[in-house]
């Protein structure tokens, strides 16, 4: 019996534990909000998701691979990086008013954090039984009408 309400879909896939991952994980993410018309920004999607990875590739140590999860709700998009280190990512807490912006812009690194944290409608962290799951969302993109017919 079909039901009214959209069952949400999702994508898991594991990556390879190097730089490799983060054009595989975009392409992913593109694809996914691509095929069903869009719940999310596809390029915000993108840069978070790259920044996930990019940190898990980063931050953590050996040869395990890492899982992407991309789950497109009817509110929007969950984009989870899972990883086998249970180290907590840096801050991802919202920054106070007015400090939005501590992260030095001549450093090279630093600023993925404050990306998510920024772009993203909600972002944080969970320990997992084999190490922690990263993640963001993004709202729904409202559909865009054409012109009205009293114009």
């Amino acid at each position: 019996m079909p039901s009214d309400v959209p069952v949400p879909a999702s994508w898991r896939i594991a990556l390879p534990h190097s730089t490799a991952a983060v054009p595989i994980a975009r392409a992913l993410v593109r694809t996914a909000l691509s095929d069903i018309d869009a719940p999310a920004d596809s390029d915000t999607a993108e840069l978070l998701t790259a920044e996930l990875v990019a940190n898990a590739v980063e931050h953590t140590l050996g040869g395990e691979p890492i899982e992407l999860v991309v789950e497109l709700l009817p509110t929007g998009c969950q984009v989870e990086v899972h990883d086998r280190d249970p180290a907590p990512p840096g801050d991802l807490s919202r920054p106070r008013p007015g400090r939005e912006f501590d992260v030095d812009p001549w450093q090279e690194h630093g600023r993925g954090l404050l990306l998510i944290r920024t772009l993203s409608s909600a972002c944080g962290h969970r320990t997992t039984e084999h190490g922690k799951a990263v993640w963001f969302t993004l709202p729904a993109i409202p559909a865009q009408g054409g012109p009205s017919p009293d114009s």
